[in-house]
């Protein structure tokens, strides 16, 4: 059956004053970030949870979103956030290459090191030529700065003004434009205009037609059209019973 575990919601808008860079999609050494910033992204940028700057030994092998988001996930949910009007981009290069004496391009990383050179003469496959997952060049496509966002914030939580967001932790405003309450409407069938996160769908609902963006770690769904109960928030509609990494829990 469903509940309204918030009071209220908020809805904020998010001003990019620096450009921001998730790496939505990889495609040969170009980096693309995606129109939209993840819920989960959301939540660490306000504070609402915190992640080691570091990870260590098996941490490093899986994410802990569940771990992270489920112990608040009743005090408070936020959508991902979509853009407002036409969103713009651009192109930057990056380029960490050595300026050392010697270095040598290997598999997706650079060797510099100089004890290799011998080796590399003989022939013979340097220590410091081990696969990296951190690529020295390429391209990023970012969301530009000056573009919009908006998004809904179910729950009491105090929000900053200003966060950190994206791969660089760059500069966002955070406009609170007004702040509504929650009325749950009987099973139907709706239409929702409000970005959600695919793994935080209830699962009683019945998904009729949506388009999907496809980006780590779990797919956006845009412009859903549902049977079930949903919650009203003004003029706006979403799912009822949204909840951190919700279906993936209800399944086990």
């Amino acid at each position: 059956m469903s509940t309204i575990p918030f009071q209220q919601a908020k809805l904020i808008e998010l001003h990019c004053l620096e450009p921001v860079f998730f790496a939505s999609r990889e495609l040969s050494d170009t980096y693309y970030t995606e129109g939209v910033i993840g819920n989960y992204a959301l939540t660490y940028a306000l504070g609402l949870v915190n992640s080691p700057y570091r990870l260590q030994g098996q941490a490093t092998g899986r994410p802990t979103y569940k771990e992270d988001l489920q112990p608040i996930a009743r005090d408070f949910y936020i959508l991902p956030a979509s853009p407002i009007g036409r969103i713009t981009f651009r192109f930057e290069r990056f380029n960490a290459l050595s300026d050392a004496y010697w270095y040598s391009m290997t598999n997706n990383r650079v060797a510099t090191a100089r004890e290799d050179l011998p080796l590399q003469r003989q022939g013979k496959k340097p220590n410091s030529f081990r696969p990296s997952n951190f690529p020295q060049t390429g391209r990023l496509r970012m969301i530009e700065r000056g573009n919009r966002f908006q998004t809904l914030v179910f729950g009491n939580s105090q929000l900053p003004d200003y966060i950190r967001l994206g791969k660089f932790m760059s500069k966002v405003k955070v406009n609170i434009i007004n702040e509504s309450s929650l009325n749950l409407l009987p099973e139907g069938e709706y239409y929702t205009q409000h970005y959600l996160n695919a793994a935080d769908l209830p699962q009683q609902i019945e998904t009729l037609a949506f388009d999907l963006i496809s980006i780590p770690p779990v797919p956006i769904i845009k412009n859903l059209r549902f049977r079930g109960c949903a919650w009203q928030i003004d003029e706006a509609i979403v799912p009822a019973d949204l909840y951190f990494c919700g279906r993936e829990s209800r399944d086990e």
